[in-house]
């Protein structure tokens, strides 16, 4: 598995803790290992474990990112509402603006979320 230089940074979640697991079936995260482990290679910073609702995904699809339609040549299953997966964090601020941000979980959320999102912000959506 790859993970970033700096061991510190890549286990912990937004809460310090070591970082949890967020799902394994399906098997998501940049390294498809079940963590929102990053990686300077993740330009998308998939570091959000969020749990997908119709009212997210589709938005995801309106504005370009069809997290529905499986792609089995790219191993990607297609989701439905209630799978968790690993989302880019900007993606999910981008809902959050809009209205449309899914729940998540915090204990699987890497810490590096905490750049662009303050913690009661991601405390009122966790689950």
């Amino acid at each position: 598995m790859s993970i970033h230089p700096d061991p510190d940074l890549n286990r912990l979640n937004v809460l310090g803790e070591p970082l949890a697991s967020c799902c394994f079936d399906p098997i998501t995260g940049y390294f498809r290992n079940g963590f929102c482990h990053t990686a300077p290679t993740d330009m998308g910073q998939h570091t959000v474990c969020a749990q997908m609702t119709s009212e997210f995904l589709n938005f995801s699809q309106k504005v370009g990112n069809d997290l529905i339609t499986p792609l089995p040549e790219l191993g990607f299953p297609g989701l439905q509402p209630g799978d968790f997966w690993c989302i880019c964090v900007t993606r999910w601020v981008e809902a959050y603006e809009a209205g449309h941000a899914p729940p998540i979980k915090l204990q699987a959320c890497h810490k590096a979320v905490l750049a662009y999102v303050p913690l009661h912000i991601l405390e009122e959506y966790a689950v």
